[in-house]
């Protein structure tokens, strides 16, 4: 996980454990890089471990920046996560473009 100051958005790479088990550092982790900047990115690429609790924070996350004006884009889902996103009833794509901002092929 790492926040990156020097592109002129927040970028922040989640960890791989985005568990109930590890969701408040993940959400202290979330709520720094929002404080920090208009726009952030957040790349998907390294969880390994998600639940239910991961998808409420995105959704709260991208919901609340949506709502301040304050752009929230995701980036790079991994295969677990979208995974978990299909059980917690997210069944296509489409359904995830829709609740969830993201970034894909540099766009």
């Amino acid at each position: 996980m790492a926040l990156n100051p020097t592109e002129p958005k927040w970028s922040l790479r989640l960890p791989a454990d985005c568990s109930i088990a590890a969701i408040r550092s993940v959400y202290d982790l979330v709520r720094e890089a929002f404080g920090r900047q208009e726009r952030l990115e957040i790349d998907c690429s390294s969880v390994d471990k998600a639940d239910v609790t991961s998808i409420q924070l995105l959704l709260s996350t991208a919901k609340t920046g949506e709502a301040q004006g304050r752009p929230v884009v995701l980036t790079s889902f991994s295969q677990s996560l979208r995974n978990t996103l299909r059980r917690a009833g997210f069944a296509s794509d489409s359904l995830i473009d829709q609740h969830f901002p993201q970034k894909k092929d540099g766009i």
